[in-house]
């Protein structure tokens, strides 16, 4: 049985309200939905709007479904209504105190939704609705007949039916929609990495992603080959390690959060990450989530404490030889754990300091368990951005020193190209191709953004623009400022997030007009940088006032972001150059210091972090001549944006789209 109810609309008409309504909230119930049960009244008012909209002949042909369900958690739009034109999705908000923006950005979301993720939406006009008891003062504005979602349309209950014949005969009869097959065709959403941990924080199932987008192996199978591996663990008394490995974006940390917090017959497992922000945002996202549903927010705060914890916590408190309370820990970034020599100097002074490297505590501590043990490390290639991180070598080396333990992983830990993230065979005991996540899942226009910003920082133009070549790229190039804000506000529509990203080191993008840094170790600052929406709250990621660093946005992600390119990483001699502000100069680093590296690899962070498009701003930079500034030459950023240009990324000015038109009203 469907949660939702559909229905052709002569159906519809002949079912009694009264009916309609003790359904819902019998589903409501059935489902666990939250926030639902208080809605009688609401549903019986929609209802009741409804049958007087749909009243008329020509609407008879039409289908209806009442809380259909959409990928967020606990979202469901109030009705999708199918024509045989277009896709209408309804909200309404017919209270006198409706914020009819905050209700315009919701419906619109959801349309949004249908559009990218469900398959039969793609050929026909989406039209977002809210029927509100007061309309917005915008004057009516022609729409395009186009199949996209449209800008937010408004109506009263009382006008709604009038509303939607006027805009379903705007819409040129095409290719006929048909509700059977609309309904038939699949629904594949992409969760983003918050999204995913609510999902997961509920118990549900990671879900299934495109197979033309998913690769050989997908989210599912790497999930469940995670859990077999701790299933034969716990079966045959073994303690294993679980190497995962991906591309940027390909959804380790979505894989590790799944085995968390789906549980298993197996014993608890906790999520470990040394990334501050992470834990910043996941703990309050679903503290906030509780909130909303009645739970205590202190209860949630609790859990959430207990699922996700800092690394470093979880070393330290385990120095006094005490044996962990979980069986089963996944750890995030295992690459970019301490190598033996970094983790003594860094901890010299501390009570107890680091006497080893922070795999070898770590499998340590595991290995106090009595009888078994499963360590899951999840490794991103490229990533390294810190200086002292051993990468995939470094557990190596704390597992040849361990006998105790069996390791696992694909071939592609074992012949990476760069010795710091490959392992040797020889302290493997087995391989297990679905370990390994070889296409990106993050950005949902293409599977190829890390595999062109991978050839982009190695220099390769010619095999960026191949890849550039095989579809629509998502990287676009401006040298203004306020072009960049335009563009990701006009891109950012409905509840889809944007914000500004750029490197620590790019210290002189101050004198071009962007100099505030979103403070990395602040947890209330990230959590509303990524939370929280501009306009309501002036501290959130829309504001685009305020940039984050590669400290700030690792290991999560945004819809559209804006990259501010600085002087940190130039073009001289055909070449990348890597640089560091020193007073008031640049000094160069050598291509064999582990800072080069890493600085390289915090421009793949940064250019791997939208959903959907990257806007790169490169500054025009200071002229010669008059008060030139040698810290930002005019033609050494000329430079960059040559070469990103050659590799494919497209100037914006080519494919800005017009500002949004005004919500057409009807009465």
């Amino acid at each position: 049985m469907n949660s939702w109810i559909e229905r052709g609309v002569g159906d519809f008409l002949a079912d009694s309200p009264d009916v309609l309504v003790q359904t819902l909230a019998a589903r409501q119930m059935q489902y666990s939905l939250p926030g639902r049960s208080q809605h009688l009244h609401a549903w019986d008012r929609s209802i009741g709007h409804l049958r007087h909209a749909l009243a008329a002949p020509e609407c008879r042909g039409w289908t209806l479904h009442l809380e259909y369900p959409l990928m967020r958690v606990g979202k469901r739009a109030d009705a999708v209504l199918l024509t045989e034109r277009a896709i209408f999705v309804l909200e309404f908000k017919t209270g006198a105190a409706t914020d009819l923006g905050a209700a315009a950005r919701q419906v619109e979301d959801y349309a949004l939704d249908l559009w990218d993720f469900h398959a039969g939406s793609r050929q026909h006009p989406v039209i977002p609705l809210v029927v509100a008891a007061n309309l917005p003062t915008a004057s009516a504005a022609p729409v395009l007949p186009l199949a996209a979602v449209w800008p937010v349309q408004h109506a009263t209950g009382a006008g709604l039916g009038d509303a939607l014949r006027h805009l379903n005969a705007t819409v040129p009869l095409g290719l006929p929609l048909d509700a059977g097959w609309w309904r038939a065709q699949p629904y594949r959403p992409v969760p983003s990495i918050v999204e995913a941990a609510r999902m997961a924080f509920q118990r549900q199932a990671v879900p299934e992603i495109n197979a033309t987008r998913a690769g050989t192996t997908g989210l599912r199978a790497t999930t469940d080959a995670i859990l077999r591996h701790i299933a034969e663990a716990h079966r045959l008394g073994e303690y294993r390690v679980v190497f995962v490995t991906g591309i940027p974006g390909a959804g380790k940390t979505r894989c590790g959060l799944a085995v968390a917090f789906e549980g298993n017959a197996e014993g608890r497992a906790v999520f470990l990450t040394g990334n501050p922000s992470l834990i910043h945002v996941f703990r309050e996202a679903l503290a906030r989530d509780a909130a909303r549903q009645g739970a205590s927010l202190r209860r949630a705060r609790q859990e959430m404490e207990g699922k996700i914890q800092p690394l470093p916590w979880f070393r330290d408190h385990h120095l006094n030889g005490a044996t962990p309370d979980e069986r089963i820990i996944i750890v995030d970034e295992a690459q970019r754990s301490w190598s033996r020599e970094h983790a003594v100097r860094k901890t010299a002074d501390r009570k107890p300091p680091l006497t080893d490297s922070e795999p070898g505590h770590i499998l340590d501590a595991m290995g106090r368990h009595d009888g078994w043990a499963v360590v899951v490390c999840l490794v991103g290639g490229g990533q390294e951005i810190h200086d002292g991180e051993g990468g995939l070598a470094e557990w190596g080396a704390a597992l040849a020193a361990r006998p105790l333990w069996r390791a696992f992983a694909s071939a592609a830990a074992i012949e990476a190209p760069d010795p710091r993230q490959r392992i040797s065979r020889s302290v493997l005991s087995g391989e297990d191709a679905a370990l390994h996540l070889a296409v990106a899942v993050r950005n949902l226009q293409t599977a190829h953004a890390a595999a062109w910003a991978d050839a982009v920082l190695r220099g390769d133009q010619a095999e960026a623009w191949r890849i550039a070549a095989v579809g629509s790229l998502p990287y676009f190039i401006t040298r203004d400022l306020g072009a960049l804000r335009h563009a990701l506000r006009g891109r950012a529509r409905g509840q889809r997030r944007a914000g500004l990203v750029a490197s620590a080191g790019a210290k002189r993008l101050r004198a071009e007009g962007l100099g505030a840094e979103l403070p990395h170790m602040d947890a209330k600052a990230v959590a509303n940088w990524f939370l929280d929406s501009f306009p309501a709250d002036i501290r959130g990621s829309d504001a685009l006032d305020v940039v984050a660093t590669q400290f700030s946005c690792q290991g999560l992600e945004l819809d559209f972001v804006g990259l501010a390119w600085g002087g940190d990483l130039v073009r001289q001699r055909d070449s990348w150059q890597v640089r560091y502000l020193h007073g008031t100069d640049w000094r160069m680093r050598q291509p064999d210091d582990e800072a080069w590296s890493n600085q390289i690899n915090t421009y793949r962070v940064l250019l791997t972090r939208a959903r959907y498009e990257t806007v790169i701003w490169v500054p025009g930079g200071s002229p010669a001549g008059g008060f030139h500034d040698r810290t930002r030459p005019a033609a050494e950023m000329d430079a960059i944006a040559d070469f990103l240009l050659a590799c494919g990324a497209r100037p914006l000015a080519a494919t800005e789209p017009a500002p949004a038109e005004p919500a057409l009203s009807l009465v």
